[in-house]
């Protein structure tokens, strides 16, 4: 009864703040799509789970909310490449990576068109949809598979085996515009994600209802296999997480020995990264004129150069161009050098500019489970995407507004006055033909950094369910007095178990002191790695008030605590694997990661590599008869079809381990 008592409360107060979501009930599906493979999300981890599910000869089912494939590098707009250089001069990346790599190099005669500094590859977002959908092409037609891309397209219910333990259906609306209205990417995301998840037409839309089932098999045979199908949920947030109710977690993880850095002893579900919405100006020779937003008095608080030796409009702009009206001129060592020529184009992503960061239950974007169940989004024929609309709208009014700081604003709300300076010689681009492809400018879909992550199935070492945790990539200092003194003594002496490898037993026995061993000089060495990836552990936290834009509001405190250079780092197949379904894969930003490796985790080629072996591994469990879990539920006693998975995508060049980083060396200093 206690129980009862503080829950029903907490529901009532949730309703009251979240608009209860209404759904017409489904009317029958308009068409049914058979495949071998359903994944639903079209960005970099989806694109590469297609790629490498079509070389196997596979049927593959693509859906997409927005109508471009490849997430970062096109919808959301981020066009400048992640990339770590040692990673990078050795071009150790997943073979689809860097297949999409050379076609822009081949599209535009060189690897960096834009000129930018902060990476090696910096092009137009429209450009990056294009390659990427040839790179799918390509595939479909060498390993004779078959691609049904469906963009515009989302999932609103799921289908149950009668045990619960497998998705036999899902049920998806397809929305083209109505006849007589604007074309699709007319409106901001905002204004049409609620029309998008209703069944019925409306006089925007006009609705394809589209049922997803397995492909049936004209073979017939004796023995029933384990899974007819394999659904991967790619999405941006976790929505299949969300909508199928499987265990995961979001924001910032409890402080723990495994979670040394957290900013929180009980953990803060509405703390997630900041996401952004990205937009693309370009240098003009004569000043433009410049209408001020009606709603830019309420976002002007926020934006700043945000640290002095930032503080410079050519090395904000040149950043991220991603066109260069020069890209044969010579450039200084200095970006605040770099000159801006007539006709460069840039892209804005920003921390104290348009990233956009919500961090209370008043504001966040993606719902935690209470506020799905508050809004009846779990109910059947309910789910509505599981994202906050009001929060939506007011990023891309932030986004909007930092334009305008950027080419009007003299004020700086971290470094104070006589800082900023005008740059009227700035157009915003917006059009279809634009390099976002939006009429109002902005990408197609936010930049997320962070999204419902699985936990994983129960495993040795994590009874309570597996997940990658800070200490297993981390280069942090972990002597310092923060440690000893935010941890428990017994949990500061498993975490030095935990980082002094041989002799953890030790450690844990009292045996040897802490301050006795040395710490691991290398990441986690996983016996189930299917992929690598490797990044800075990179933050940006959310804001301590709502909203986010408050005049003095601040970061909330120790939330970069965690923040630095990472090892390299492998992707473990239990990561992929959620708990209660088991036809069910993950790829992209919701594997089993913590808080904070999941800032390391978030990247563009790590997601190819994640979605890479979701695919192989969805193709590998239906030819070989086995579920994914079962590939890893002796651990850590030998799996022989493990090994033959690690082979077979090694095989086909995606990597599992970095070179000469193995259990045997713990000499990976280079590595940064």
């Amino acid at each position: 009864m206690k129980r009862s008592l503080t829950i029903v409360p907490l529901i009532s107060i949730l309703l009251q703040l979240i608009p209860v979501a209404i759904a017409a009930p489904p009317r029958q599906p308009d068409k049914t799509e058979e495949c071998d493979i359903l994944v639903v999300g079209g960005g970099l981890a989806g694109s590469a789970a297609a790629y490498e599910a079509l070389l196997a000869g596979r049927v593959v089912c693509l859906t997409e909310i927005t109508d471009w494939v490849g997430g970062q590098i096109s919808a959301q707009g981020t066009s400048a490449l992640d990339e770590r250089k040692t990673q990078r001069d050795r071009l150790y990346f997943p073979r689809g990576y860097l297949d999409f790599r050379q076609r822009i190099k081949e599209h535009y005669g060189i690897l960096n068109p834009g000129k930018c500094w902060v990476s090696e590859s910096c092009y137009l977002p429209r450009d990056g949809h294009k390659l990427l959908y040839e790179v799918l092409k390509d595939a479909e037609d060498k390993g004779d598979g078959k691609l049904k891309w469906l963009p515009s397209t989302v999932i609103k219910e799921l289908e149950y085996s009668p045990d619960g333990k497998q998705i036999t259906g899902a049920i998806a609306i397809q929305h083209r515009p109505a006849k007589g209205t604007p074309p699709i990417n007319t409106e901001t995301l905002s204004a049409k994600i609620e029309d998008a998840y209703r069944y019925e037409n409306s006089a925007r839309f006009d609705k394809r209802i589209i049922r997803f089932v397995p492909r049936q098999s004209r073979k017939q045979t004796r023995t029933p296999k384990p899974a007819d199908w394999y659904v991967i949920d790619a999405t941006e947030t976790g929505e299949l997480i969300g909508l199928a109710d499987v265990p995961y977690r979001l924001g910032i993880d409890p402080r723990s020995y495994l979670e040394p850095s957290s900013s929180s002893t009980t953990g803060d579900a509405y703390c997630t990264q900041g996401f952004t919405y990205t937009f693309a100006m370009q240098a003009t020779a004569e000043p433009q004129n410049h209408t001020l937003p009606p709603f830019y008095s309420q976002y002007a608080p926020y934006y700043s150069y945000e640290l002095p030796r930032l503080a410079s409009f050519p090395l904000v702009f040149t950043y991220r161009r991603i066109r260069s009206a020069k890209p044969e001129q010579k450039l200084p060592s200095d970006p605040k050098q770099f000159p801006i020529n007539v006709g460069d184009i840039s892209m804005q992503n920003w921390t104290w500019g348009n990233d956009y960061r919500p961090g209370t239950s008043q504001d966040n974007l993606i719902y935690t489970r209470a506020q799905l169940q508050a809004t009846g989004q779990l109910q059947p024929g309910g789910w509505m995407g599981g994202l906050r609309t009001e929060t939506l709208r007011r990023g891309e009014e932030h986004a909007i507004g930092y334009f305008y700081w950027l080419v009007t604003g003299t004020t700086d709300s971290q470094l104070g006055d006589g800082v900023k300076k005008p740059y009227p010689n700035h157009r915003f681009l917006s059009g279809f033909d634009s390099p976002m492809g939006t009429a109002h400018g902005l990408s197609k879909y936010p930049y997320m950094r962070e999204g419902r992550r699985i936990i994983g199935r129960p495993s040795y070492g994590q009874r309570e369910g597996f997940m990658v945790w800070e200490i297993d990539i981390s280069r942090n200092n972990f002597r310092t007095d923060f440690y000893r003194q935010s941890l428990e003594p017994d949990a500061y002496r498993r975490l030095w178990a935990s980082l002094s490898g041989l002799n953890a037993a030790a450690v844990l026995a009292g045996i040897v002191s802490p301050e006795q061993v040395a710490a691991r000089s290398r990441a986690f060495i996983f016996p189930d790695s299917v992929g690598i990836g490797h990044y800075a552990i990179d933050f940006h936290p959310c804001m301590t008030n709502s909203p986010p834009e408050a005049p003095g509001n601040t970061e909330k405190e120790g939330t970069r605590k965690g923040q630095g250079e990472a090892y390299p780092f492998q992707i473990p197949l239990r990561a992929l694997i959620p708990q209660k379904i088991d036809n069910m894969l993950v790829a992209g930003k919701s594997i089993a990661t913590s808080h904070t490796a999941a800032a390391a985790y978030r990247v563009h080629s790590f997601e190819w590599s994640a979605g890479a072996a979701a695919g192989t591994v969805a193709d590998f469990a239906l030819k070989n008869g086995v579920m994914p879990y079962q590939l890893v539920d002796d651990l850590p006693r030998p799996e022989p079809q493990l090994e033959v998975l690690q082979r077979l995508l090694a095989k086909n060049n995606n990597p599992v381990a970095f070179p000469n980083t193995s259990i045997f060396n713990n000499a990976w200093q280079d590595w940064r």
